[in-house]
């Protein structure tokens, strides 16, 4: 096999947070280019179209002017980006200008490094070739079965299950330089299937992993949906309990419409910190909204938060624990806004 078992997050050599925040640069975007999705996922609130309508929520794939200003608005930090992230509630692919995002923000000189997930059923190489020619770092592909059944089953989709690996496999040959990660959960697979797994895809990704499901979107209950519980986290490590989320000091995430939410989770957009529309990106970073949110859970009030405190991805999927930390960083987060406020 090819590829190394290897989560699609790397989980070393991760920067300690408590040495940096505050952070004057943030160093991850989530910026969605289609909040739109050709599956109908069991596990994500995106595939439920009535809790969607329910909620709100727009849905559509972002506007390229909308999307230049956001790099554009890259400028006004003193560092550049360490990580562009083109998805987050949709599937990318559907959106015709991924490859002008790339190339876009690969010239622009403020990003270092540019990845997308995918579901893997648009990645024919005529589709891709564009993208990775662009510069695209790194793909995800998340594989929603081991075969057509299976996905009809999660996904709500009908596909050929033998021609969306034949085409994930051309589409390593063509890669270049891109990494290509992939991924299923393994929470409903058999112990043959997780075998056929790695044997259908270990030759063609370089990195693979069987993860386990997450209840990570607050208000959308995984196990209720999938009919399951939930014991382990998503590495299989054990479930953690923090009062801070870490996340929201380092990264913050631009809907496909404009809004800018706190999370990257807040798929009904329930924590809007900002709009990129009308507001830079660095005014939204430096902003009052976000400086509330972070002064707050690091006062131990997380919990107590409508939404925050729903929120399952800081038990099972967490990669940081700053709790330790949270008395120096308040002292450290009031001081820096003093000095902005200057």
């Amino acid at each position: 096999m090819k590829a190394k078992i290897k989560p699609r997050i790397n989980l070393e050599n991760r920067t300690r947070l408590e040495t940096v925040i505050p952070l004057s640069t943030l160093m991850i975007l989530f910026v969605d280019p289609s909040s739109l999705c050709n599956f109908k996922c069991k596990f994500c609130p995106t595939g439920d179209h009535q809790i969607i309508r329910d909620s709100g929520r727009w849905q559509g794939l972002m506007d390229f002017l909308f999307y230049t200003k956001i790099i554009d608005d890259l400028k006004d930090f003193d560092k550049p980006l360490k990580v562009l992230r083109l998805y987050k509630e949709g599937e990318p692919l559907l959106n015709p200008r991924l490859a002008d995002m790339v190339h876009y923000a690969k010239q622009s000189g403020s990003v270092q490094y540019i990845d997308t997930t995918t579901n893997g059923l648009l990645c024919d190489p005529e589709r891709m070739k564009p993208i990775l020619d662009a510069g695209l770092d790194k793909i995800n592909i998340s594989v929603n079965g081991m075969s057509s059944r299976q996905f009809l089953e999660f996904s709500g989709v009908e596909l050929d299950f033998d021609h969306y690996v034949e085409n994930i496999a051309r589409l390593y040959d063509i890669k270049g330089q891109c990494e290509i990660a992939i991924k299923i959960a393994g929470d409903f697979l058999t112990e043959d299937e997780k075998e056929r797994f790695y044997l259908t895809f270990g030759d063609i990704a370089d990195r693979i992993f069987i993860e386990n499901v997450a209840p990570c979107w607050p208000e959308f209950d995984v196990e209720d949906h999938l009919d399951v519980e939930i014991t382990k986290g998503i590495y299989d490590q054990p479930l953690s309990d923090v009062n801070t989320c870490p996340y929201i000091f380092y990264m913050i995430s631009v809907n496909s419409d404009g809004s800018v939410s706190l999370c990257f989770l807040d798929w009904s957009h329930k924590l809007l910190i900002g709009d990129v529309r009308f507001q830079s990106l660095k005014s939204i970073w430096d902003g009052e909204p976000l400086y509330r949110h972070q002064l707050s859970q690091l006062q131990g009030k997380r919990k107590a938060h409508a939404i925050c405190g729903q929120c399952s991805q800081l038990s099972h999927c967490l990669p940081d624990n700053i709790d330790p930390y949270a008395d120096e960083l308040s002292v450290r987060l009031i001081a820096s806004r003093q000095v902005l406020k200057k």
